[in-house]
């Protein structure tokens, strides 16, 4: 039972929850019923069909509206005296900024991206408010304190989210992709990132599918783009003359490099006339049973052909008939949103498309097929969630805001949810480590970037390293007392005109010329992050490991070296080793086997269940910080 001292705490905190989806359902639940009085919660999301069988607070007749809404309403039934505050927006929107954040004695976070996590932890920084990180992957949880740079508990003692590299996102060999594919989620990125891209979405991007034969690439003829329409060709012949470029010719083509498939399995073209007969694909699917719905994202291929478990796996024949029939909706029902389309994993016919795209490909090359709900999860990035791990790092997470609110610095606890016990224990806390000396957020350490300085533009280095890596979205670019761009309402026309022009100026012709071993200043006044960035001048980078053409590096890389230093039980340099709170010695090597799935977990191709994710990038066993002393 709590103490008089922590009901007093917890009655006189006012706590700011960002995220409502299936960890902050739990949270608002168990923040209601330890007796917190005065609880915010920021979600910019609405409620999905998707969400009802973990988020609880949610019921079928909420679909469509705010979760940060409907989770007070529910929670205000069983505890109507508590204050709960709702926000239906943006955590990044100019209204939350530090000085919102300092208004409150804890932060707790139950967020599904990376991007708003990094933005949630620079803002706590700024306003000196601590933060209670979490999340979840499918069976796996963690709860990490992460106390900021200057606070009255302990001033710089533990890490902040960014102290330590987060895994990148799963890259592929563009070769890999287009030509030699050998799992699944190749196949799966070709059909969703070239395929429905290019039939869909932007008409001008660039990629390997519109194939044509060396006789007609050596004419001088103007040369025909396959994926566009003909005139007086109706829906069908269109869909059929695609599907038989890319699963048939495209396929024949890559046959004819005989050194390609030396020690390779060579892969079977497929047209549309050996699988689909030309009667079967005209009576190919009902249209009429798409006509009671409104919302495009609910129009689907197999409905039209009365197919209705997503768990089946289809055969070539079924894959193909979906391949059409989707092809065929997305001109009929969607077609004034055909050139502006992107890949959404909610988008319910952009799934079935992608789904059975990837099928037919993987049949041509003897991967094996997988079901429309295994394709959504590898296109999707989506670790499906489970309610009770939720439910248990939601109460980890509440254990920890009543530490931060009593000061209770010493018995503060990085914990982790694994999905094997260890000597009978799920629950492995941690004692938190010491921030990071040269993480660019809370320690200020410059970092390097390596750029061609004579063909680089300003507009690369904004895009590609200040917003794309950084984060900052409302930066402020400096070179010594020069400014050489910002972003702003107060900005007026001329400053606004000399920014854009700078931006199309190569780094080396800038005012103030950023060359070789120059210091550039950035920052963002709305998170309050300042970085500096030592340039180092470099002719040549490899298109293939880095194709942006640059490469900053900095903490990540000190880190990466002194992993491989340490041993699997996370040896710090001093010799001591991190101790795992509670757990016998002896347990100690057996908590680093049983971290191994968490391990092999970061490896896998999918990590974001889009709703409560967490990578596990903070493993006990594989770590090799510094903890508190």
């Amino acid at each position: 039972m709590a103490s008089q001292q922590q009901f007093s705490a917890l009655k006189g905190a006012k706590v700011l929850m960002v995220g409502a989806g299936g960890i902050g359902c739990e949270l608002l639940k168990t923040l209601a019923l330890s007796g917190f009085q005065d609880i915010h919660i920021i979600d910019m999301d609405t409620i999905e069909v998707s969400n009802l069988n973990r988020q609880f607070l949610f019921r079928q007749s909420h679909v469509g509206q705010s979760k940060a809404k409907v989770a007070r309403e529910a929670v205000l039934k069983f505890r109507p005296h508590i204050k709960i505050t709702p926000y239906h927006a943006n955590v990044k929107d100019p209204d939350f900024n530090v000085d919102f954040f300092k208004q409150f004695n804890v932060v707790l976070n139950g967020l599904d991206n990376l991007d708003a996590r990094r933005h949630v932890n620079r803002l706590c920084l700024a306003a000196e408010v601590p933060l209670v990180e979490s999340g979840t992957t499918g069976f796996l949880g963690q709860v990490i304190y992460c106390l900021i740079k200057v606070t009255v508990h302990v001033k710089g003692r533990t890490e902040c989210y960014e102290c330590q590299p987060k895994p990148a996102p799963k890259t592929y060999p563009v070769c890999t992709i287009t030509s030699t594919p050998s799992k699944f989620v190749h196949c799966i990125v070709w059909a969703k990132d070239l395929l429905f891209g290019k039939l869909f979405g932007d008409k001008n991007q660039e990629n390997d599918l519109n194939v044509r034969s060396s006789d007609v690439a050596s004419s001088s003829e103007q040369t025909e783009d396959v994926f566009e329409r003909r005139k007086d060709e109706d829906i069908d012949q269109y869909g059929r003359r695609i599907y038989d470029h890319v699963f048939g010719y495209n396929i024949e083509v890559a046959l004819s490099n005989e050194e390609t498939w030396k020690n390779r399995t060579r892969p079977k073209p497929i047209y549309s006339s050996d699988v689909l007969p030309n009667g079967l694909a005209q009576q190919n699917g009902n249209l009429d049973k798409n006509c009671a719905t409104d919302d495009p994202l609910s129009v689907s291929a197999m409905a039209s052909l009365g197919m209705k478990n997503p768990q089946d796996i289809w055969s070539l024949v079924e894959n193909s008939r979906i391949f059409l029939e989707a092809f065929k909706l997305f001109f009929m029902k969607r077609e004034k949103e055909i050139g502006n389309l992107t890949f959404d994993k909610d988008d319910q016919l952009a799934v079935e498309f992608v789904t059975a795209a990837a099928n037919i490909r993987a049949s041509s090359f003897g991967i094996p097929l997988q079901s429309l709900f295994e394709a959504k999860g590898i296109a999707g990035n989506i670790v499906h969630a489970i309610a009770t791990t939720n439910a248990i790092i939601a109460g980890l997470i509440v254990i920890e805001a009543i530490k931060v609110l009593q000061s209770d610095t010493k018995n503060y606890r990085m914990t982790y949810c694994l999905e094997h016990a260890t000597r009978k224990m799920l629950l492995m806390p941690v004692e938190p480590f010491e921030a990071n000396k040269s993480c660019y957020v809370c320690s200020e350490t410059p970092l390097k970037l390596e750029i061609n300085t004579r063909h680089a533009k300003l507009r690369d280095f904004v895009e590609k390293i200040v917003k794309a890596k950084l984060g900052m979205y409302f930066p402020l670019i400096m070179h010594g007392s020069a400014l050489l761009y910002e972003v702003g309402d107060d900005l007026d026309e001329d400053m606004v005109a000399n920014y854009a022009a700078n931006l199309e100026k190569v780094l080396s012709e800038l005012p103030s010329p950023i060359t070789s071993g120059v210091t550039v200043t950035v920052e963002d006044l709305k998170q309050e992050l300042t970085c500096n960035i030592n340039i180092k001048h470099r002719e040549e980078f490899d298109e293939e490991k880095e194709p942006d053409g640059m490469l900053l590096s900095g903490w990540t890389q000190a880190s990466s070296v002194e992993a491989e230093k340490n041993d699997e039980m996370g040896t710090v340099p001093s010799g001591k080793k991190r101790k795992v709170c509670e757990v016998p010695g002896a347990a100690a090597q057996d908590f680093s086997n049983a971290t191994e799935g968490a391990r092999n977990h970061n490896k896998l191709e999918v990590i974001d269940d889009g709703d409560d994710f967490l990578m596990l990038d903070q493993d006990p066993g594989i770590n090799k910080k510094k903890r508190l002393q």
